[in-house]
């Protein structure tokens, strides 16, 4: 068995600065010209509207509204590297219209076209676009494969920069070990996840730091190996946040529809959880603009029977639950144990389309992501995104073994997450 990935907050606090990192402080960017602000890489699958690497790459070569007014780039988009292009692409547009330069490799758009990195960090948006599937249904982005080439540059070129990897890791446990090894081993800033643990929370609230905590749950949609890593984000950047911190998974248990039901009931305070959260969305289905009856565990059976439910045991007896449903937010409930009391919210993601039309919630990961190239440090351990990843991947373990439980032995990943939750308050 592999050796459990433990990182102290000591640990956490040296990596942030370790290596050779070619980074700089924000306020030696601020009042500079584009030419001589800290460069980027920046790789994408596909750019078309309402993809990831069109949110991406309009805020980082334009800017983006922040605290109530627009904010120029802090960054110089110096190298692109783009996958593919649909018959709908706005990647060749979006080049033209910003000045960027493309290249054909991603090895030269971080050596922009020479022979050693020429930029001061990464950014990787691996999502989107045509790509295989796996045996078990999952998409292969190349998320690996592109950190792997950037890791070699790295090698090549005797010093390395901060990276930023767009959603889970892999699709693979020990490929998603090894980015986070290889970023332990280089010693350089690596961020990814998701926008929901930093979007907006509606209330705006937080876990206390070091609380008694006893389960997390997720009510939300989309699908398994795609929406559910946010729903896990969601929850995960609550749990984290318990007594003792994070130590890791034990097992994964991914049910759908009755059978799902079936053991909900059976788990009396994840139910209370799910209807609380349930409760938080915006989303509801309704019947003549109101539910047909009291949202009870009783009513979802009834109007939304297809949901998927992936419930999480973690080392130390923690529990997490997600719910893959008929609604269009995501919502957040947790249990404490010291108070029985059950805490709340919803984290804001109004998709275009249904209440927005610029997809608002990647501007605080975007500007998370310039603070980390900025300053050469992530706001919470990357072993975060490395378990959310590994609960994707035992979900779909746990679904291709007909539904049934699955041990995660080998994902004992311990970590203390960060004080602050770096949630968007404005």
């Amino acid at each position: 068995m592999a050796q459990p990935l433990r990182i102290t907050r000591r640990g956490f606090t040296g990596a942030l600065v370790g290596g050779a990192l070619a980074t700089c402080t924000a306020s030696r960017v601020m009042g500079m010209e584009a030419s001589s602000r800290p460069k980027i890489a920046f790789l994408g699958t596909t750019v078309h509207q309402h993809s990831h690497a069109q949110h991406f790459l309009d805020r980082f070569a334009m800017g983006q509204i922040w605290k109530g007014q627009w904010e120029a780039p802090r960054l110089e988009v110096a190298g692109v590297y783009l996958d593919q292009y649909r018959d709908d692409d706005l990647g060749k547009a979006r080049i033209t219209k910003y000045g960027l330069t493309s290249y054909p490799t991603i090895e030269e758009a971080l050596t922009l076209g020479g022979e050693k990195l020429s930029v001061d960090g990464v950014v990787i948006i691996g999502e989107h676009g045509n790509y295989p599937k796996t045996a078990k249904g999952q998409t292969r982005y190349p998320r690996y494969e592109w950190f792997k080439k950037v890791v070699k540059v790295f090698e090549d070129s005797g010093r390395s920069v901060p990276v930023f990897n767009d959603k889970h890791l892999s699709t693979d446990w020990n490929e998603c070990r090894e980015m986070v090894d290889d970023s332990r081993r280089l010693a350089f800033p690596f961020y990814a996840g998701s926008s929901l643990p930093v979007t907006w929370r509606l209330p705006s609230i937080d876990l206390p730091f070091d609380v008694p905590l006893a389960e997390s749950v997720c009510v939300a949609y989309g699908g398994i190996d795609s929406y559910d890593f946010h729903a896990l984000e969601t929850a995960q950047c609550m749990s984290e946040r318990r007594r003792g911190g994070e130590v890791g998974i034990r097992s994964v248990h991914t049910l759908t529809g009755e059978a799902m039901y079936d053991h909900l009931a059976n788990r009396e305070s994840t139910a209370k959880l799910f209807v609380s959260a349930l409760c938080r969305s915006h989303n509801l289905p309704v019947d003549g603009g109101y539910p047909s009856a009291p949202v009870t565990l009783a009513w979802a059976r009834e109007v939304l029977p297809n949901t998927t439910g992936s419930f999480i045991e973690h080392r130390d007896g923690f529990h997490t639950a997600i719910f893959l449903t008929g609604i269009q937010d995501f919502n957040y409930a947790g249990l404490r144990a010291d108070t029985g009391e059950i805490v709340n919210c919803q984290m804001m993601l109004p998709m275009p389309g249904r209440g927005a039309t610029t997809a608002d919630f990647f501007n605080p990961l975007s500007r998370h992501v310039e603070d980390m190239i900025l300053t050469g440090q992530t706001i919470y351990p990357v072993e975060r995104t490395l378990l959310t990843s590994g609960m994707v991947i035992g979900g779909v373990d746990s679904i291709a073994a007909g539904h049934t439980r699955v041990e995660t032995p080998e994902m004992e990943v311990v970590y203390q997450g960060p004080r602050e939750s770096m949630f968007w308050r404005s």
